[in-house]
């Protein structure tokens, strides 16, 4: 696995060194609103300690730190009204997964339908 780097622009939210629109905050993740959104309700949520994706998460984290990724995902669907009619998660992971930043974060999106989860052309 590739080694974590301290320069990802999630690791500067993280340190202050970027601004972030901040949604959530507990002991173990920040969550902040997508500067691009793809969606009218898109949030990330980022573990703050140094993962790189959701399987270094799934293999490293505490069950505090997967607990409270998992409870803040819970809250900010409660809080942005999204439960009722449904949203996505969504975790890219490495090249062919589409992940641009190689910091573990999940994209809580919704607010609208928003179809089908792959289009069905293959490459």
């Amino acid at each position: 696995m590739q080694a974590y780097d301290d320069n990802n622009v999630f690791a500067k939210i993280l340190r202050g060194e970027i601004p972030a629109n901040k949604v959530y905050e507990d002991k173990h993740v920040l969550a902040f609103e997508d500067i691009h959104p793809q969606a009218p309700v898109h949030i990330l949520v980022i573990p703050k300690g140094k993962y790189i994706s959701i399987d270094d998460f799934g293999l490293r984290a505490t069950p505090e730190e997967i607990k409270a990724l998992y409870e803040a995902v819970a809250r900010i669907a409660a809080e942005k009204n999204l439960k009722e009619n449904g949203f996505r998660t969504i975790a890219n992971t490495g090249l062919h997964g589409g992940q641009e930043v190689p910091h573990f974060h999940v994209h809580v999106l919704g607010g609208r339908a928003l179809g089908p989860m792959l289009s069905r052309k293959e490459s």
